[in-house]
C-alpha cells in the first residue's frame, strides 16, 4: 500500500554519510522535518547541505544502537556498509516503536521508497515495486515522466494553487462539506478563472475565486 507520511516537525536520523545516505536525505528535504546525519565520514554533497543548514550532522562512529535513546527519532534510516549493524539498529528501532528503513534490506524495513515524478511540489506520482527492483522503478519513472509532462499542464498546476488557497477560506464561510465541494467544483469550471490561470495571472484568478465565495449561498 502506497502512503504519504506527514513528516513535518518529525526527527529523522540517517546513519551513514555516503551516496546512499545522500539519496535518502534528498527525498526528505521537502518534508519540513529535522534531519540528523550521524557518521564518521560524509561526502561533499552532504557537507554542502550541512553548510547551508539544511541538515544537522554529528560526527560519530556508530557501533551500537545507543543513538536511538540519545536522539529519540521518529524515523531511523540505516545506510552503512555493515549489514549486521544495520539489522541490529532496525530491530532495536522496531522494539522502540520507531519507524525504520534499511537501505540494504527491504524486507526488514517498515516502508519502501518509490520513484517519484514531481510537478512543482504539488503533484507526486509514484512508481512502486515494493522494494523488489528500485532500478526498474527508476527506469519506469524516467519513461513515464515524458508522458505525464504532456498530460499535466501549467493550467492544472495553477488550479491546484488556487484551490489550496480558497479551500481553507471556504471552511470558514461554507458550513457543509457538500456545499464546499460544490463551490470548489465551480471554481474549477469557471471560464474566467481558467483563462486567468492560463494567462499566468494567479492573483487575479484568486481574487475572482474570492468574489464567488463572498456571493456564495
Amino acid at each position: 500500500m502506497i502512503v504519504n507520511l506527514n513528516l513535518q516537525g518529525k526527527v529523522v536520523v540517517v546513519i551513514g554519510g555516503g551516496n546512499e545516505a545522500l539519496k535518502r536525505i534528498k527525498s526528505l528535504l521537502k518534508e519540513k522535518c529535522q534531519i540528523i546525519v550521524i557518521s564518521s565520514t560524509i561526502n561533499n554533497e552532504i557537507k554542502n547541505l550541512i553548510k547551508n543548514k539544511k541538515i544537522k550532522f554529528k560526527k560519530q562512529k556508530i557501533q551500537d544502537t545507543s543513538i536511538l535513546s540519545i536522539y529519540k527519532p521518529d524515523i531511523v534510516i540505516t545506510t552503512t556498509n555493515d549489514k549486521k549493524l544495520n539489522q541490529k539498529i532496525i530491530h532495536d528501532a522496531k522494539s522502540k516503536k520507531i519507524i525504520a528503513y534499511s537501505s540494504d534490506n527491504s524486507e526488514l524495513s517498515d516502508f519502501s521508497n518509490p520513484a517519484i515524478i514531481d510537478f512543482d511540489n504539488l503533484i507526486q506520482i509514484a512508481i512502486f515495486t515494493s522494494g523488489k527492483s528500485p532500478a526498474m522503478a527508476k527506469k519506469l519513472r524516467i519513461e513515464s515522466e515524458k508522458i505525464f509532462k504532456k498530460l499535466i499542464t501549467k493550467e492544472e498546476i495553477g488550479q491546484i494553487k488556487i484551490q489550496n488557497i480558497v479551500r481553507e477560506i471556504a471552511k470558514n464561510k461554507i458550513a457543509t462539506q457538500n456545499e464546499r465541494k460544490n463551490y470548489l467544483n465551480s471554481i474549477m469550471s469557471n471560464k474566467k478563472i481558467k483563462q486567468l490561470i492560463k494567462e499566468g495571472q494567479l492573483k487575479k484568478a484568486e481574487k475572482q475565486a474570492r468574489i464567488i465565495l463572498r456571493n456564495w449561498k
